[in-house]
C-alpha cells in the first residue's frame, strides 16, 4: 500500500505542471543564490588575505618609534568568513569585518557590510538561507495543502474506504511521495555548496561534517512544515481552506513569531545605548588609575607601592622606566573595565537568547535559524568570540609595548625608540571559531526543542489519519 501509494502520488506531482514550474523556479532561484554566494564568498576572501598582508606589513615596516606610540598607530584585526557562510550568512553583514586595536580603548567591529547598502537591502537578499527557510517552505505548501482535501472533494476517498484501505499507509505513502522531491532538493543543494566549497581557495578548514549536520537541521525542518500542512489538509474540508490555513501558519512561524520574540526579548532585556555604554565607561576610567596622569592619588598610590617593593627611594633607581610600567597598570586598568561592562552586554544577549529559546516552542524557525547560524559560525556567539580573542591580543599588544619601553629605558626617557626588527617580533593575530561538537553542546535545547517539533507534529498527522 505504502509503495503503490508513493508511486501514484509521484506520477501524479509530476504531471502536475504547477509543480514542475515551482521546481525550477526554485532550483534556478536556488542556484543563482549559490553562484552569487561563492563570488561574494571569494571576493571577501580575496579582501580579508590583502587586508590583512597589508596592516601587517605597515606594522612591521613602522621603522625606530617609541613603543607607546605605536601603541596608539594601533593595527587591525580582520574577522575571517568562514565557509559554510555560503549557506547562511546569519549576522555577518550587521557586526563589521575589522576590529582597531589601540590603547586604552576596547573599539567594536567596524565597516559592516549592510552600512554601504541602498535603501532596497530592507527587501532581503536572494542568499541560499533565504531559500532555505522561506521559499522551501512555502513549496511544500503549494504540494501538499491539498493532498487530503482534493481526495474528499473528488469523492476517490469513499471509493478508497470502499476498497479496505489501511489509513495510515495510504498517508504514509502520501507523505513519502511529498517528501522525496523536498529531500533530493536539499540534498542536491548543499552537495553542491560542498563542491564549491572544497574547490575554493580559503583561509578557513571546510569540514564536509557540519554541511552534513547543517542539512539534517533544514530536513528536520522541512519534516515539521510537511506534517504540519498534511495535519492541517486532513482536518480541512476544502482545498481553499487549507491552503488558507497553512499559509497563516508559514505566516505566523516564519514572519510574525520571529519579530514578535525579537521586540520581546528587546524589551526585557534592553542592551544600553551607545552614548551610555560609553559614559559608564568613561565614568570607571575617571574613578581609576589612569597610566598617563603622574599626578593621581591612584599613579601616587602605585609609585610608593613599586618604590617599596624595591627597596629604592626615587623613580629613577628602579630596574625599569616607571612611566612605561605605570601606564601598562593603566591598561590593566582598563581593560578590566571593559570586561566589566561587555560582560554585562553579554549576560543581556544570554537573557535574550534564552528568551528566544523559550519562544522556540510555536515556532519551527527559530530553532532551525539557530541552529543554522551556530553550525556555520555567523551567529552574535561567533562574533562575540571573535570580540574577546581581538581584545585579548589587544590587551597581549599593550603589553608587550609596555614592557620594552619599560625594560629598555630609564625613568623620564620619552625619546626612546624600539629598533625597526622589534616590531616583527609581534606574533599575528589568529583566531579559530568554536568546534562542532562545542557548537552543538551549547545549542543542545534547540537541537531538543527541533526534534520535539518533529515527533509531535508527526504524532499528530499519524493520530488524525485514523479520522480518514
Amino acid at each position: 500500500m505504502i509503495v503503490k501509494t508513493f508511486t501514484k502520488e509521484s506520477k501524479e506531482l509530476w504531471r502536475d505542471g504547477r509543480v514542475r514550474v515551482a521546481f525550477a523556479i526554485v532550483t534556478i532561484l536556488l542556484g543563482i543564490a549559490v553562484w552569487i554566494s561563492a563570488r561574494q564568498y571569494q571576493h571577501i576572501n580575496e579582501q580579508y588575505q590583502n587586508a590583512k598582508s597589508a596592516e601587517r606589513a605597515i606594522w612591521d615596516d613602522q621603522g625606530e618609534k617609541n613603543p607607546h606610540s605605536a601603541a596608539h598607530y594601533g593595527t587591525y584585526a580582520f574577522k575571517p568568513k568562514y565557509p559554510l557562510s555560503l549557506v547562511d550568512q546569519g549576522v555577518d553583514k550587521y557586526v563589521g569585518t575589522s576590529i582597531f586595536l589601540t590603547a586604552h580603548n576596547r573599539n567594536e567591529a567596524q565597516f559592516s557590510a549592510a552600512a554601504d547598502q541602498t535603501g532596497l537591502a530592507r527587501f532581503g537578499d536572494l542568499t541560499p538561507d533565504f531559500i532555505l527557510l522561506f521559499i522551501i517552505p512555502l513549496l511544500i505548501i503549494l504540494l501538499a495543502y491539498n493532498s487530503f482535501t482534493k481526495e474528499r472533494e473528488m469523492g476517490t476517498l469513499t471509493l478508497l474506504k470502499s476498497q479496505g484501505i489501511t489509513p495510515w499507509k495510504w498517508a504514509i505513502g502520501k507523505w513519502s511521495a511529498l517528501f522525496f522531491p523536498v529531500l533530493i532538493a536539499t540534498i542536491v543543494l548543499f552537495v553542491i555548496a560542498g563542491i564549491v566549497l572544497s574547490n575554493l581557495k580559503d583561509f578557513g578548514v571546510f569540514r564536509w561534517q557540519s554541511l552534513f549536520i547543517l542539512s539534517l537541521v533544514y530536513i528536520g525542518y522541512y519534516i515539521i512544515f510537511l506534517n504540519i500542512v498534511l495535519f492541517i489538509s486532513l482536518k480541512a474540508k476544502k482545498s481553499g481552506i487549507a491552503l488558507v490555513l497553512s499559509l497563516s501558519v508559514w505566516i505566523l512561524a516564519c514572519l510574525a513569531v520571529p519579530k514578535a520574540a525579537s521586540n520581546i526579548a528587546e524589551s526585557k532585556h534592553p542592551y544600553p545605548t551607545r552614548q551610555e555604554f560609553a559614559a559608564n565607561v568613561l565614568k570607571d576610567k575617571q574613578n581609576g588609575l589612569d597610566g598617563h596622569n603622574p599626578w593621581s592619588k591612584e599613579s601616587k598610590m602605585l609609585e610608593q607601592q613599586v618604590l617599596a617593593e624595591h627597596g629604592v627611594d626615587s623613580l629613577h633607581k628602579l630596574p625599569f622606566n616607571f612611566d612605561a610600567y605605570r601606564m601598562q597598570k593603566g591598561e590593566e586598568h582598563e581593560a578590566e573595565i571593559y570586561a566589566k561592562h561587555y560582560k554585562y552586554l553579554k549576560e543581556q544577549y544570554s537573557k535574550q537568547s534564552s528568551l528566544y529559546q523559550s519562544l522556540a516552542i510555536i515556532s519551527p524557525y527559530l530553532p532551525t535559524r539557530f541552529l543554522s547560524m551556530a553550525i556555520a559560525r555567523t551567529d552574535y556567539s561567533a562574533h562575540w568570540d571573535f570580540s574577546d580573542a581581538a581584545e585579548d591580543y589587544r590587551i597581549a599588544t599593550q603589553k608587550f609595548l609596555n614592557d620594552n619601553f619599560a625594560q629598555n629605558s630609564s625613568y623620564g626617557e620619552w625619546d626612546y625608540r624600539a629598533n625597526a626588527n622589534f616590531w616583527g617580533k609581534l606574533p599575528e593575530f589568529s583566531y579559530n571559531p568554536q568546534e562542532l561538537n562545542a557548537i552543538l553542546t551549547t545549542n543542545a535545547s534547540s537541537l531538543w526543542i527541533l526534534g520535539a517539533w518533529i515527533l509531535l507534529s508527526f504524532g499528530a498527522f499519524l493520530i488524525t489519519t485514523k479520522s480518514i
